[in-house]
């Protein structure tokens, strides 16, 4: 099933939407059905309704080094001096690191977010994984966890203002339920950012590359680490987007999974 959010009558309302419309679920959210899925019985069909982020996340936690091509490029901007990122896309413990809260995250066809202070802000495509109730993976959806790569790499300590800023976190279009994504290990992710209507960049990769188990990066993140159902955990990205291709407002970004569908946004400047 694809849950999703949508507005009616300026109010987020739950709704599962299929090639029908918007099944809503009038006076819920996304999170609610989640906690509660017997609500999901109490829907109404609004031909139309356009899904708009499909939760508002209590917390957004990301994973890095999980795909040897992140690793590889976070040790090169750091002049592979001591080969830190390799090292931790060996060890069995994960990079695990705080993105942010609902108030920095955006759905798709809203704008993303480039930091005044950065002349290298990329993004970075992710699978996503939504927790339901007891830690258990609930369901999947599209992330961008936008970095600003430059301010990363001036000192790896700098990570937290690389990563968490006004929207600065991409989610959507939907969350499919992991019943309906039996093999998370078989997705085909695209990237493509276009800039005055022409690309400037594309790329791709499957999530076969996906160098950590799912579980297992869910099991870090909740050692004596107790977050709330509905949290979402992004766990990597393996498209890389070059310097020469650094976001600048007015880019379009679109990331794509044919199984979950489009994630677009737009980039402007923030302050």
């Amino acid at each position: 099933m694809r849950l999703g959010q949508t507005l009616v009558e300026g109010a987020v309302t739950a709704a599962y939407f299929d090639d029908a419309g918007a099944r809503i679920i009038p006076g819920h959210t996304a999170l609610d059905v989640i906690l509660d899925p017997s609500l999901a019985r109490r829907t109404a069909l609004v031909p139309g309704a356009k899904p708009i982020i499909p939760i508002h996340p209590p917390e957004v936690w990301g994973c890095g080094c999980t795909y040897e091509t992140s690793a590889a490029f976070r040790d090169a901007e750091h002049g592979a001096r001591e080969g830190m990122y390799a090292h931790v896309y060996r060890e069995a413990r994960p990079e695990v690191f705080f993105k942010g809260t609902a108030r920095h995250c955006v759905g798709s066809g809203d704008s993303i977010g480039i930091r005044p202070d950065s002349r290298f802000t990329a993004p970075e495509p992710e699978l996503a994984i939504v927790l339901g109730p007891g830690h258990g993976i609930f369901g999947f959806t599209l992330a961008n966890d936008v970095s600003a790569w430059d301010i990363e790499r001036e000192n790896a300590l700098y990570l937290t203002q690389s990563k968490i800023y006004d929207r600065c976190c991409a989610l959507g279009p939907v969350i499919v339920t992991a019943a309906d994504i039996p093999n998370p290990y078989s997705l085909q992710m695209t990237c493509t950012v276009t800039r005055s209507g022409k690309v400037l960049f594309q790329g791709s990769v499957n999530t076969a590359k996906l160098h950590r188990r799912l579980e297992t990066l869910v099991e870090y993140l909740t050692r004596a680490n107790n977050v709330p159902t509905g949290t979402v955990l992004l766990t990597g990205t393996g498209i890389i987007v070059p310097q020469e291709a650094a976001l600048a407002a007015g880019d379009v970004v679109t990331i794509s999974i044919p199984e979950i569908g489009d994630l677009t946004n737009t980039v402007v400047m923030v302050s």
